[in-house]
């Protein structure tokens, strides 16, 4: 299965941009988006239920124009679900879940935590929420997350590390977040397939050219529970699809 990742910041503007072509031709499987900011009822027919997909949509019920989920799938999933169990870290429109024979699929859009130390501390609940969430179906079958981590791993994962050790999306204790993802048994795939290749970026500030100049961060991701390591074909960054301060992150799971 080939599955693609992208925050698109706003379906309905990316709908109506030539770059939302990609959509047509991008030929996955699966395709996970995030920050759709729309209700299935704000969106064009066409858009919302294309033609040879079965399609999910997830918007936010705690403030309209806000966050939300969509997942298009060539093959229909065993079971569809939305939002995390934990009560705390439900209503914003962010976890789509399927499942399928051999995988449980995720596609989330993971709290930011540059508004304030309360939404760090949501962010930081929700992330340990979701793992534990995984670390239960996991019992079943194997996992497949895909999204906006709202986070960078490593020094190499963003362009200016040294400047940005204070700002959240690389603080510390984020990383250390992403750290316990590892050593749980999850496997960053496109660092599993491009270890230390450097400039590699999915997010780009709209802010003093940034994407022009490469000032670049690693944010979106896809990990699998590490039963999938050898099945993981190829993962990679389409870092010249435009439509969004964000592009799509790519992964080929041969199962």
């Amino acid at each position: 299965m080939r599955f693609a990742s992208w925050n698109v910041n706003g379906f309905r503007a990316v709908s109506k941009k030539p770059e939302w072509d990609w959509f047509r031709t991008c030929g996955a499987d699966v395709v996970g988006l995030q920050e759709t900011k729309a209700t299935p009822e704000q969106v064009e027919e066409e858009h919302r239920n294309p033609q040879g997909f079965h399609s999910y949509w997830f918007a936010s019920e705690v403030k309209k124009g806000y966050s939300g989920t969509a997942v298009f799938s060539r093959v229909e999933p065993l079971a569809v679900n939305f939002d995390l169990p934990h009560a705390d870290y439900r209503g914003e429109g962010r976890v789509i879940h399927l499942e399928f024979e051999r995988i449980h699929y995720f596609n989330i859009y993971f709290p930011n935590g540059q508004s304030g130390d309360d939404r760090l501390e949501y962010k930081l609940g929700f992330y340990d929420a979701f793992l534990d969430h995984a670390e239960s179906l996991r019992k079943s079958k194997p996992i497949v997350v895909c999204g906006d981590f709202n986070t960078a791993h490593y020094p190499i994962d963003l362009a200016r590390p040294k400047q940005n050790e204070g700002t959240s999306g690389f603080l510390p204790i984020e990383r250390a977040w992403m750290d316990k993802l590892v050593a749980h048994g999850y496997t960053d795939t496109f660092r599993l397939k491009h270890p230390g290749e450097a400039d590699m970026y999915s997010w780009w500030s709209y802010r003093l050219k940034a994407r022009e100049k490469n000032v670049g961060w690693r944010i979106d991701y896809f990990f699998v529970s590490n039963e999938l390591d050898g099945a993981v074909r190829d993962a990679w960054i389409e870092m010249d699809q435009h439509g969004s301060d964000h592009c799509p992150v790519w992964l080929d799971l041969d199962i």
